[in-house]
């Protein structure tokens, strides 16, 4: 059985439903492959925040309906989820993931791509078998077409030391941001408010998604690997710069271009000697203010929903998460 998180003890409004649908995930994996398999549930039961699902499964809440409808959609939401974070690691070769071994590192590539390419199919099923209508499918269609957008760009701006915060904020709107929007519409749309309410917290949903990444990527400056649970600052040897070396680089360029000249032949020493130039520059503090000002964004989006004890989860929730340390 998959574990839950245990910030989730705290809401045990949604704690069963999550429980709910991470078993539902793994009743729907069945291939012939026996090592892809044994992949995709090792995952899964490696235990990630669940962030996602929870995200729709609180905004169905607005107006409860049919639960188990939502607990399958939330099932959808974070099997799509685990299929891009499969892929990403493909992509990166990334050795770990949730504190264990990558998919890609344990069973070999191959077997991650089969991995990935599954939880796409049971994403869609899932969808087709408990969406009310296309639109909550269209824009999960949406969702992947823009998610991949952003991590294309991301990909050709590798090792770019003019790379501008504005650009940052477009790789990450596809990369996080959008999934965290679809989980706040699937959540809202599919609890029958209506479209208007659905777009309210798909715009929630993104500034959420926004305020996460961005101190998802500071933790890489100030966490080590056995708390972040993936190697820090991996994404940099890679030419991947995330926002605090974006606002280093505009004013320590001349000091900072030397480590970062030497691309994926930088050595610890050179990772560790960024690291504390980032941290001296006071980009950290800067991109910390810009996630503090989407959380305000999404916590004002709340404040303008119904006053039910819903609301009130959501906004503690939010807060929580610019605050955490893993």
């Amino acid at each position: 059985m998959a574990k839950i998180h245990a910030m989730w003890q705290n809401y045990p409004e949604i704690e069963t439903e999550l429980a709910q649908s991470l078993a539902l995930i793994e009743d729907n994996i069945h291939t012939k492959n026996q090592a892809v398999t044994d992949a995709i549930l090792e995952m899964i039961s490696a235990g990630g925040k669940l962030l996602r699902p929870a995200y729709c499964l609180l905004f169905s809440q607005f107006n409860p309906v049919n639960r188990q409808k939502m607990i399958a959609l939330a099932a959808a939401i974070e099997t799509l989820h685990t299929a891009t974070l499969i892929h990403d690691d493909i992509v990166d070769d990334s050795d770990l993931r949730r504190h264990q071994e990558s998919i890609q590192a344990r069973f070999g590539k191959d077997v991650a791509v089969y991995a990935g390419d599954y939880l796409f199919v049971v994403c869609f099923k899932l969808l087709a078998n408990y969406a009310s209508d296309l639109k909550s499918i269209q824009f999960n269609s949406q969702t992947m077409d823009q998610i991949l957008d952003g991590e294309l760009s991301q990909m050709t701006t590798r090792y770019n030391l003019d790379l501008t915060p504005k650009q940052y904020l477009q790789q990450i709107n596809g990369k996080t941001g959008q999934l965290f929007a679809l989980s706040c519409f699937i959540g809202a749309y599919e609890s029958q408010k209506g479209l208007k309410f659905a777009h309210q917290a798909e715009k929630i949903g993104l500034n959420i998604g926004l305020a996460f990444q961005i101190l998802d990527d500071i933790l890489d400056y100030t966490q080590t690997d056995i708390n972040f649970g993936k190697p820090v600052l991996d994404d940099m040897r890679r030419g991947v710069y995330s926002l605090p070396l974006i606002m280093a680089l505009q004013s320590n360029r001349q000091t900072l271009a030397p480590y970062l000249d030497k691309q994926s032949a930088m050595t610890d020493a050179d990772v560790h000697a960024v690291q504390s130039i980032v941290r001296q520059s006071g980009s950290v503090e800067k991109a910390q203010a810009l996630a503090q000002d989407y959380t305000n964004r999404a916590l004002a989006g709340l404040a303008k929903l119904p006053a039910m004890p819903t609301r009130t989860t959501l906004q503690q929730l939010t807060k929580r998460l610019l605050t955490r340390k893993a």
